[in-house]
């Protein structure tokens, strides 16, 4: 063999390894640390806005087998779900080093029956009893306290990857119209205060059971309350119903930047005032 071809061997043997232990660490990072996320959805109106890309701290609440990263590449057949890589954790709803998550908290977990990534708020901790009356969150048969914060306004347009068009409290609204939102300020027993939207009044959700929340388990839901299926629908792979400690991925504190775009490559659509923004 001459010495071209195996200096040309020797490059991608460095190339290969190379790729591999960049990939190791990346994986470290991500089960361990911090796992990029990207808001899909409006259900976390207005605190998270559709294009937000923000970073999961996994250390807030210990490790379980939802730590372990999903790696989905559908263009090449790709589909690894955490519990194929970390299924020998799961069962026992236990954590490593686990620390219980607080009421206020915004969450990314792993719906217990679809095994998607979801982002809520944490409303009701085991033992709590939760119910909505007319719209208003009661915990322990106590109402949340409730203050009008002025209305929330958007352009009625394609919004994400999905282009879909945001409901409107003053609908029908034509497209590059100004859609309305009712918009308040509530504030959790521990004093968390947070924003939330309502859309229309009467919503089917805006009346439930009461529920209570088991042991080892949470309740979610989300800040825009009429567009978000949440733990107030029983869980299928429609519903979340109560989610357990174990399939809690870790909390969302800053969004990093976000897009309002059909993708956050397109710079030219970050929104400039959600740099490093902190989430109440």
């Amino acid at each position: 063999m001459s010495e071209e071809s195996q200096g040309f061997g020797a490059a991608i043997w460095e190339t290969v390894k190379t790729i591999f232990w960049a990939l190791l660490i990346a994986g470290v990072f991500r089960t361990l640390f911090f796992q990029p996320f990207w808001i899909p959805s409006s259900s976390m109106k207005d605190t998270l806005l559709i294009g937000d890309f923000l970073f999961v701290n996994k250390m807030s609440y210990g490790y379980s087998y939802a730590s372990c990263p999903n790696i989905k590449i559908a263009r090449f057949g790709v589909d690894i779900d955490a519990s194929d890589i970390c299924g020998f954790l799961d069962g026992d709803n236990t954590r490593l080093f686990g620390s219980e998550p607080k009421q206020g908290d915004v969450v990314v977990f792993r719906h217990p029956v679809t095994h998607q990534d979801y982002i809520k708020r944490l409303v009701g901790l085991p033992g709590d009893k939760v119910q909505m009356k007319g719209g208003v969150l009661y915990l322990n048969d106590e109402p949340v306290k409730i203050e009008e914060a002025g209305p929330f306004t958007e352009v009625k347009e394609p919004q994400g990857p999905e282009g879909r068009f945001p409901r409107c409290t003053n609908d029908p609204v034509g497209e590059d119209g100004v859609c309305v939102k009712q918009r308040q300020i509530e504030t959790l027993p521990n004093g968390v205060a947070h924003s939330m939207l309502n859309i229309q009044p009467n919503e089917d959700l805006d009346d439930t059971k009461a529920f209570t929340v088991p042991e080892g388990h949470f309740f979610f839901m989300g800040d825009n309350r009429d567009n978000s299926l949440d733990s107030r629908v029983l869980q299928t792979s429609f519903g979340v119903g109560m989610v357990p400690f174990e399939n809690l991925i870790g909390r969302a504190d800053r969004v990093m930047f976000s897009s309002a775009g059909r993708s956050m490559l397109f710079f030219w659509t970050w929104r400039s005032d959600r740099f490093f923004k902190a989430i109440d």
